[in-house]
């Protein structure tokens, strides 16, 4: 497969578990840089990358959707991976968050404590 446009190494993998070409999903994947730039309005940031691979699954969803009629046993939807992935990356961002600001208010609580002494 063609690395151009900064494609993933995962996308054979899709296309495979998708059931569709590695041409196809590359030329899928183009269509979903060129749908994430004009929602994000740019074409860089992780923003924009994380919207590129939620479009491109989203695409290849409704690819395989199309042809689902011919096939006997239906390709896997691989949107609830991207979704999937996203929401444990925010929880794991979330417990960083809430450890750091437990810490925070530990070390001013005892910095309070040590000016009322």
């Amino acid at each position: 497969m063609n690395n151009s446009m900064n494609a993933p190494k995962i996308l054979p993998w899709i296309a495979r578990k998708a059931g569709i070409s590695d041409e196809l999903a590359l030329k899928l994947w183009r269509r979903a840089l060129s749908e994430a730039e004009f929602i994000c309005g740019k074409a860089e940031g992780s923003s924009y990358w994380g919207m590129a691979v939620e479009r491109f699954l989203a695409i290849v969803d409704d690819e395989v959707g199309e042809t689902l009629e011919y096939s006997l046993t239906p390709a896997p939807r691989l949107s609830w991976m991207w979704h999937h992935q996203t929401r444990m990356s925010l929880l794991s961002l979330m417990a960083a968050q809430n450890t750091y600001r437990f810490w925070q208010n530990t070390w001013e609580s005892i910095a309070a404590q040590k000016k009322a002494a």
